[in-house]
């Protein structure tokens, strides 16, 4: 049984626009390296065995100030990278609307049935997130895991888990919050939702 706490990156330079940054590599705004601080304050006292991240910078720049807390080793893992968001990258939804019409217009429906142009297949993306909780769960059988990813990955690993249509992941979980706690108990190959979105300043507040 292991517990794992999946973290969205704090927010990113791109987040005002509200950009898709899938694999772009894009820093933390100011706002984010606070945001950075606060995870960090929470991980001090939260019995962490591990802490993983994406090798994204905006990922590896929230996982910096947890492991300065922890004194753990930050482990970079590129298969928790972001999804490509193809030649959706860098742009804004009124941007895709009008560069790609019904193409967008499907996307909007069913994400995974038709991904970006370019981009990822949302099923490739589980599989290889999947593999990672698979090697979390063997190297740390009771332990309690801090990975920093994505927004995107986070919620197509939970409908996995949950048995939620994975087309209804923007849908059933419309909003991760920047640091935000979402901790799950992986036992075999299933997955109990323990938390979500958890705000970490509050908990170290409370």
């Amino acid at each position: 049984m292991t517990d794992v706490v999946l973290v969205r990156h704090g927010q990113s330079v791109w987040h005002a626009d509200n950009r898709y940054a899938g694999r772009s590599d894009i820093a933390l705004s100011e706002t984010g390296r606070q945001q950075a601080t606060h995870l960090a304050r929470w991980s001090a006292t939260a019995g962490l065995s591990a802490c993983f991240s994406s090798p994204l910078q905006r990922a590896r720049e929230t996982l910096a100030p947890v492991c300065e807390a922890t004194g753990l080793p930050a482990r970079v893992d590129d298969r928790l990278r972001e999804l490509d968001f193809g030649d959706g990258e860098g742009r804004t939804a009124g941007e895709m609307t009008k560069l790609f019409g019904d193409t967008w217009t499907a996307f909007t429906q069913d994400p995974v049935g038709h991904h970006l142009p370019g981009g990822e297949d949302p099923v490739t993306a589980i599989e290889r997130v999947l593999a990672v909780l698979d090697d979390v769960s063997g190297e740390f059988p009771h332990g309690r895991v801090l990975v920093v990813t994505h927004s995107t990955l986070i919620r197509l690993l939970l409908c996995e888990l949950l048995g939620i249509y994975h087309a209804d992941y923007r849908r059933v979980f419309p909003e991760m919050r920047s640091v935000g706690l979402t901790e799950i108990r992986l036992t075999g190959n299933t997955g109990v939702l323990l938390q979500f979105n958890g705000d970490p300043a509050r908990e170290v507040n409370s």
